[in-house]
């Protein structure tokens, strides 16, 4: 996948960025002045399937949207993160998702992670919140040695899926 922001990201969003990137093994480029078929052309000469935007509110990342090649919206979701200064030690290529949470599956085949609910180490664990919390899931990233890291995300809502 290719991870790019929205134009003039703030230091944060670029962080959430190379955070989501080197935790999925995710190719991340610099936006800059690219507008949309740009950045769909640097994904097929990278030969990426799938992009994620990241855009921000007030300087923090907002929301996602995953689009396939061709530009069609997979997924967006609204979100708030905790971004991590350490490093993850994840271990993108044998990363599995655990997901709890039906609607969020489909990150499975955006990332090209297989769907495995007993995975004990590195993997991302996707479940829903039940509580008053103005949050529907969150997203925890564990470590090669079955860790929580700190980098977290928070779904607020999720906008459209097809």
């Amino acid at each position: 996948m290719l991870i790019t922001t929205s134009r003039k990201p703030s230091s944060k969003t670029r962080k959430f960025c190379k955070n989501l990137s080197h935790a999925t093994g995710s190719e991340y480029i610099n936006r800059g002045k690219s507008n949309m078929r740009e950045v769909l052309l640097k994904a097929l000469e990278i030969k990426e399937d799938n992009i994620a935007i990241v855009n921000e509110i007030k300087g923090n990342p907002s929301k996602i949207t995953f689009y396939s090649s061709n530009g069609d919206i997979n997924l967006t979701i609204l979100i708030s993160a905790s971004l991590s200064n350490d490093r993850l030690h994840i271990n993108p290529k044998n990363l599995t998702i655990n997901s709890e949470f039906d609607d969020l599956n489909i990150l499975s085949e955006i990332f090209g992670f297989e769907l495995d609910n007993e995975s004990k180490d590195n993997y991302i664990h996707i479940f829903p919140i039940d509580n008053e919390d103005k949050n529907i899931a969150k997203i925890h990233f564990y470590n090669k040695l079955g860790n929580l890291t700190d980098f977290q995300i928070s779904i607020k809502k999720i906008l459209a899926s097809d």
